[in-house]
């Protein structure tokens, strides 16, 4: 595989082309530079593929050349795949980008947002897919905010559920996940870590159902990368709790009680297995009132936030 030169300023994964896309917004109030998102190319580890990854530089990145910058990786759900090119800006429907791109939220992190390919589940699968109309995505608009989504219908009775153990996926969860790009997402934030300024003891991930379930994997898989992760109505299989109790990883997860996608009775076991494992950092929020789109609610308040930038990761690591 070739190795090109690095680009100034700009994360380049064997490339040295500028990022296609550069955004930027004015700052009239404060002194501090505007938040910038940056549309930037990588060759892909899978297939050898051009894709392109969203960096997301908060506000006053630019004006303290000292200051290390937490960072949070953010893995979508299965409504945003793409080609990582010219669909690349699904991966702003839902989450922490959407909030701090499109809502214009101050959000104090670095984030980094890739989008995983579609393997084919566009000719095959649900219609969120295979119908999904190309620029249907959310846009930040040049003044003010783009209303929110409306909350998923929902028929059903808040009844709470027993823990079930008869899981419908085994393992990293559904097929042809995260766990696929594995070796594309560590490089990624091993690239972000080389060219910006990051507090090394600050990287977070986290992610909202395919998303939420890559989220248990990289944490167990690459336990010494992460401070916290928070898992969003996503479960993981006891299979994978051994290593993230080992190293004690703060974790919030986060299920809504009405999913009829991700039901809420799956998430116990693997809870219980880090408590038995003498995990001592474990947080579960079920949000009763909840369909599978809980992630409006707890990405759209400040509560995760606030909580990520608690935790540092054991200079030990």
């Amino acid at each position: 595989m070739k190795i090109y030169p690095f680009a100034l300023f700009i994360v380049v994964l064997f490339s040295c082309k500028q990022p296609t896309k550069t955004h930027s917004t004015a700052s009239t109030l404060t002194q501090l530079s505007p938040a910038e998102l940056h549309k930037t190319p990588f060759q892909s580890h899978l297939d050898g593929s051009k894709r392109h990854y969203y960096v997301y530089l908060p506000k006053g990145y630019r004006s303290n050349d000292s200051f290390q910058w937490p960072v949070m990786m953010f893995l979508h759900g299965n409504g945003e795949r793409g080609d990582g090119n010219e669909q690349l800006d699904f991966v702003m429907t839902h989450g922490p980008l959407y909030e701090a791109w499109i809502q214009k939220r101050d959000l104090p992190f670095i984030m980094v947002v890739p989008q995983l390919p579609m393997f084919g589940m566009d000719q095959n699968t649900a219609s969120y897919l295979s119908k999904r109309q190309e620029g249907s995505f959310p846009k930040r608009l040049d003044k003010g905010t783009p209303k929110r989504f409306a909350p998923f219908e929902t028929n059903t009775t808040m009844e709470g559920n027993p823990s079930n153990d008869d899981f419908p996926y085994e393992g990293p969860g559904p097929i042809l996940g995260w766990e696929k790009i594995e070796k594309d997402l560590l490089f990624l934030l091993d690239s972000v870590r080389q060219h910006y300024r990051t507090d090394p003891s600050k990287y977070y991930l986290t992610g909202l159902s395919y998303g939420g379930f890559g989220t248990w994997y990289m944490a167990s898989k690459h336990p010494t990368l992460f401070a916290a992760i928070s898992p969003v109505v996503g479960w993981g299989h006891p299979d994978l709790m051994d290593s993230i109790a080992a190293h004690q990883i703060p974790v919030w997860a986060f299920a809504g009680g009405r999913d009829g996608t991700i039901k809420p009775e799956y998430f116990y076991s693997g809870l219980n297995k880090l408590e038995s494992l003498g995990h001592r950092n474990v947080r579960f929020t079920n949000h009763e009132d909840m369909n599978h789109d809980a992630w409006t609610r707890i990405y759209g308040g400040q509560d995760l936030y606030n909580w990520m930038l608690t935790h540092k990761k054991d200079s030990t690591q």
